[in-house]
């Protein structure tokens, strides 16, 4: 399964930019894309947004993968995780009836 940083990456690269051509598209430095790269940061909500925008790349593919790092993150090595998944799923399909 690809991670946020590989298809941020992968599609910079696919537009053949540079790290600091991006950076300035989206308004940050050329450090926080890297950092974006190498999974080392994610990036805010808004910075996802324009990312796709720069890139080219699919915003709603870009949020679930970005939306999953942020639950991975929070959840893992927790005995119940899978667990509580499934209860958040639950209440997720209950919120959105």
């Amino acid at each position: 399964m690809e991670t946020l940083s590989e298809v941020i990456k992968t599609g910079r690269e696919t537009k053949g930019l540079l790290l600091r051509e991006v950076a300035s598209l989206i308004d940050v430095d050329t450090a926080m894309i890297s950092r974006f790269e190498k999974g080392d940061r994610n990036p805010t909500r808004p910075q996802l947004q324009k990312l796709a925008v720069a890139l080219d790349l699919n915003f709603e593919n870009l949020l679930t993968l970005w939306l999953s790092e942020k639950i991975y993150d929070d959840i893992q090595g927790e005995e119940f995780a899978l667990k509580a998944l499934q209860v958040a799923e639950e209440r997720i399909k209950y919120n959105s009836k």
